[in-house]
């Protein structure tokens, strides 16, 4: 089964399809192309040489290259041209019986040595090559879009794959400047599997009016360091081919997180798939655009109804990282903290970090040293919530546990002056149940900063049932005082962030769980396929497996949802004290600091 791969056919041009020829005809291979549609191909041909003319442009390859490269793509409408192909990859539309027709016709033209891929991703490959006559000879080969430009190729092998041929098309795949990830036969295989679970939940979140369709996008771009949104991500994809491929993972898993939301069903059906038909979740300037318009659902910039409160001072509680983040962020917007902890040691140790925070700033040239002296100088710090008598807007950054903040806003209740705004930056925790813990719950609200503070521009700004009109614009104004992007969501738990990033991850724990795919494999997948800056394992070590613990519970807690259930894996390793980072040890090993 030594196959050189020299000739490669390419059955459907389409994007993906003509991205793929590309792929193949600029790394020297003869590329034969095949589309029903003369105009398909003819959009390849003229697709592929309007990219090497940006090459040459660009000096990234000489005219006579361009021109070779142009010479090795043919185009026919038969595939009977795919004859002489020693690989041929089918990329047309995801339908079992679109595809089977394909493999069918061409065991009965390729030579017996040929290898048969499919580009599906999200139909079972085990199920089209028992149509075949070669099934040892069909695998997957799933490029991400655009193919030219992605790194990802998953190579999905199924029970009846040989060996050889899924080492001829890894091997191909590396020359092409690619990484193969090998992967079994699944729906979603890696990627897709764990990205289209989340852009479902984000199309449900979005569907029940919890947040709006900027807020949610805002949040995972800036809370999770995402390339884009994912209602964004969904038009950009098709949301007609979104629903395909849940519906297949759905078929697969019954579990109810794949099960597609009513909204992609009612999109498509409209015909308001994404950027392709000009309008989705979001509406563009002209069909196949990338650029938004301002349509019916577009927030209109006329300012708040209600006039927020003066605030002149803040205080924050609390002496860990976060609390010193959040103070810092306050003094260099110019606000006087009051930075207040139990014991008076405790708050000079938190201030002497935020001084040495604000030196590495001076030190990188993003802070003047003037504007470290005013920012430290504004910072005066306490060893008790006494000091918060005065304070216009008092947050708390203590423990992720609700009988502690409860019994802090209490105090605070007692210590603050009428009027004062009470924020809590509970990443799980229901909001109303700390504000009750008060005589002003109307004046309690979630102010949720990431970490660290003082490089993330997020915040979750959670208004409770009970939260007055004025407190809420009180902390929008704030927010956008101190630089940060306020999204505004309900009090439920996880709002956005962490109700959509950690059943991902949750979902990641699951693959290992079932020796799906490696700790590696998948970390390359997210990064290099879906645009992640960190992989799912790297990122649960950085954040902590106690903490993820702590989230997946209290998402399980509230939505009851099975799927939400904690992976075994991640409580037998919490149990184990294998905390990530900070313990030495998590899915990885890490040295000890």
């Amino acid at each position: 089964m030594d196959t050189p791969l020299s000739t490669i056919a390419v059955v459907g041009l389409g994007t993906m399809g003509t991205g793929i020829a590309e792929v193949l005809a600029r790394a020297g291979h003869e590329v034969i192309g095949i589309d029903i549609s003369d105009a398909a191909a003819r959009q390849a041909v003229a697709a592929l040489e309007t990219s090497t003319a940006r090459a040459v442009r660009r000096e990234r390859i000489t005219e006579e290259e361009r021109t070779d490269v142009l010479a090795r793509f043919r185009t026919f409408a038969d595939l009977r041209a795919a004859a002489e192909a020693e690989l041929v990859i089918e990329v047309v539309p995801e339908s079992y019986e679109i595809k089977q027709q394909v493999f069918r016709e061409l065991d009965a033209i390729v030579s017996p040595t040929a290898i048969l891929a499919t580009g599906t991703n999200a139909l079972s490959v085990t199920r089209l090559a028992a149509e075949s006559l070669r099934p040892e000879r069909v695998l997957g080969l799933h490029f991400f879009n655009p193919a030219p430009a992605m790194k990802l190729v998953e190579v999905v092998s199924s029970v009846l794959t040989a060996p050889p041929a899924v080492e001829a098309v890894t091997a191909l795949a590396r020359s092409l400047g690619k990484e193969p990830v090998a992967v079994g036969d699944r729906p979603g295989f890696v990627a897709d599997g764990l990205l289209f679970g989340y852009l479902n939940q984000a199309a449900a979140m979005y569907e029940a009016n919890y947040a709006s369709r900027e807020d949610i996008d805002a949040a995972m771009k800036l809370g999770c360091g995402l390339p884009m949104g994912p209602l964004a991500l969904l038009d950009l994809i098709g949301i007609d081919t979104a629903r395909t491929v849940l519906e297949a993972m759905y078929a697969e898993s019954h579990d109810r997180l794949h099960a597609p939301a009513p909204v992609l069903r009612q999109l498509s059906e409209a015909g308001l798939t994404g950027r392709k038909s000009g309008r989705g979740f979001y509406t563009y300037e002209e069909t196949g655009s990338q650029t938004v318009v301002p349509d019916a659902l577009t927030p209109r910039d006329n300012g708040s109804a209600v006039a927020g409160r003066t605030v002149r001072s803040v205080g924050v509680a609390g002496s860990g990282t976060m609390a010193s983040g959040i103070a810092e962020v306050f003094a260099k917007a110019g606000y006087d903290v009051v930075l207040a902890a139990r014991g008076q040691e405790k708050a000079d140790t938190a201030k002497g970090r935020i001084a040495k925070s604000l030196e590495r700033s001076v030190t990188k040239g993003r802070l003047t040293a003037e504007a470290r002296d005013g920012a430290l100088a504004r910072i005066t710090a306490a060893g008790s919530l006494d000091a918060f008598a005065d304070v216009d807007l008092a947050v708390e950054a203590v423990a992720e546990d609700l009988a502690v903040k409860q019994q802090l806003f209490g105090t605070m209740d007692k210590v603050c002056k009428p009027g004062a705004v009470l924020a809590t930056t509970t990443s799980s925790l229901p909001v109303v149940a700390i504000a009750r813990a008060t005589s002003r719950p109307q004046d309690v609200i979630g102010m949720h900063f990431f970490n660290p503070a003082p490089a993330m521009k997020l915040v979750e700004v959670v208004r409770t049932v009970l939260t007055a009109d004025d407190v809420h614009a009180t902390v929008r104004e704030v927010c956008g005082k101190v630089r940060k992007h306020p999204v505004d969501c309900g009090d439920r738990a996880g709002f956005i962030v962490n109700a959509l990033l950690f059943p991902y991850l949750n979902n990641a724990i699951k693959m290992v769980e079932e020796h799906y795919a490696t700790l590696d494999d998948i970390d390359a997948a997210m990064k290099l396929g879906g645009g992640y800056p960190m992989g799912p394992f790297e990122l649960l070590d950085v954040v902590g497996l106690d903490v993820s613990l702590a989230i997946e519970k209290v998402l399980h807690s509230e939505f009851r949802d099975p799927g939400l259930a904690p992976a075994p894996l991640l409580e037998h390793l919490v149990a184990a004290g294998c905390l990530g980072r900070k313990t030495g040890r998590g899915f990885r090993e890490h040295a000890r600091r």
